[in-house]
């Protein structure tokens, strides 16, 4: 399994995580930042568990993200 941690408060939405993996991520229509589907928030953090298939697209997801709020690692 992989664990995503996103910290959405941060985001600037430059949709670069979009690009990398558009299944698991979204830009809002509200405010423009991105959104990590199937995220739990908690304190400012959304996490999200995902198949081990996602692993590849979602640490480039990671490394397009200019302000650095993306962690992926697997459990």
């Amino acid at each position: 399994m992989v664990q995503i941690l996103f910290q959405r408060g941060k985001c600037i939405g430059c949709n670069g995580c979009v690009e990398a993996a558009p299944h698991r991520w979204r830009v809002s229509r509200k405010d423009g930042r991105c959104n990590l589907i199937e995220g739990k928030e908690k304190k400012g953090f959304y996490q999200a568990i995902v198949s081990e298939d996602e692993y590849e697209e979602n640490i480039q997801a990671a490394a397009n993200c200019p302000v650095k709020i993306i962690q992926v690692s697997i459990l």
